[in-house]
């Protein structure tokens, strides 16, 4: 059985005294109840405070962390004659930061940081050194973990377990908190990707404007056309059309799982070729490559066929267009709808 303790920063029928808690007095509270023999602390409040924030379910994700407790791993470590002699105990705790919306969606290993080969590489680390400092080993199995795609910023402690004073001190630590930068780490590689999105169904408006925030970072957006729909079903809808640039450190594949995330969210289905949907979101560029494979072409191979994606796509990126197009490609109904409100 495990104990839960529960701070709340704003008044509710929790709150003994019914009293707005500031962000330190609530911390306070929390530690306290974990000295006391919790095993955990929900800690929060309520967003009418003056100092609450309320973010969207997109940064909540963002804020989640894959947690590493209790790795125990065996080292050489200390200045004393004794702990030069023989490799000693030490408790590894990571936390490390990423993005992790993109696995909490796809299910898929690819599309986070492995934690049991995290584990392993701090295991060979600790049995391979011989540092004399805590401080030392902790910050060099940091910059270990920041090594890793997609890890911006890692917290890790590492704890001498059995420390050798002659007093009564059961562990010894030392706590590092260490981002990519401080770390000298080359910055993730960044890319520009390219797409195109639509929809016919319900607030299409409302559907772009979901997709376009959570592509990443969107460095260059054309304005919406408004086009008929083109093959599939007779009497669809009107659909709504954009193209946007993107920069970021997903690999082709991963960014093109990120596009299928966000239909999914949109609750688009797959069932009717070229029939109506909430939101569609192709991948049209990525860099300059060309990848041919079961999963994803790139660049999109119907590009060139399509006046509704060349129209926007010529606002932001002409130079991935054919030569030609406004003239060579059949005439199509599409109106300037102008920007897309963020």
């Amino acid at each position: 059985m495990h104990l839960y303790g529960v701070v709340n920063a704003s008044p509710d029928s929790l709150n003994a005294d019914s009293l707005v808690a500031t962000p330190d007095e609530a911390l306070s509270r929390a530690v306290q109840l974990l000295e006391d023999g919790a095993d955990g602390i929900d800690l929060g409040g309520q967003g009418s405070t003056d100092f609450a924030t309320v973010v969207d379910w997109q940064t909540e994700w963002a804020r989640l962390r894959e947690m590493i407790d209790d790795l125990r791993v065996m080292t050489v470590i200390g200045a004393l004659p004794l702990e030069r002699q023989a490799a000693q105990p030490l408790r590894v705790d990571l936390s490390i930061g990423l993005d992790l919306r993109d696995a909490g969606a796809s299910d898929d290993l690819e599309d986070t940081v492995n934690y049991g080969l995290v584990s392993e590489r701090i295991t060979e680390l600790a049995d391979e050194t011989k540092h004399v400092l805590l401080e030392r080993l902790t910050t060099d199995m940091a910059d270990l973990v920041l090594g890793f795609d997609r890890v911006e910023e890692v917290t890790v402690t590492v704890t001498k377990l059995r420390p050798p004073i002659p007093l009564s001190v059961s562990a010894t630590a030392v706590r590092l908190i260490r981002t990519r930068a401080e770390a000298a780490i080359p910055p993730l590689h960044r890319h520009e990707a390219v797409v195109a999105l639509g929809s016919n169904l319900g607030d299409r408006e409302g559907f772009l404007r979901d997709g376009v925030r959570e592509l990443g970072t969107v460095t260059a957006m054309s304005q919406v056309f408004e086009t008929d729909a083109v093959g599939g079903p007779e009497g669809q809808g009107a659909f709504l059309n954009m193209v946007v640039k993107v920069e970021t450190s997903l690999d082709p594949f991963a960014f093109m799982r990120r596009c299928q995330r966000i239909e999914a969210g949109a609750l688009r289905q797959r069932v009717v070729h070229w029939g109506p949907r909430t939101l569609d979101v192709d991948l049209l560029f990525f860099d300059d490559a060309e990848i041919r494979s079961e999963v994803l072409t790139v660049p999109h191979p119907r590009i060139n066929e399509r006046r509704f994606v060349l129209a926007p796509l010529s606002e932001i990126a002409p130079q991935r267009c054919p030569s030609g197009w406004e003239q060579n490609l059949p005439p199509e109904t599409i109106v300037p709808r102008g920007p897309l409100s963020i």
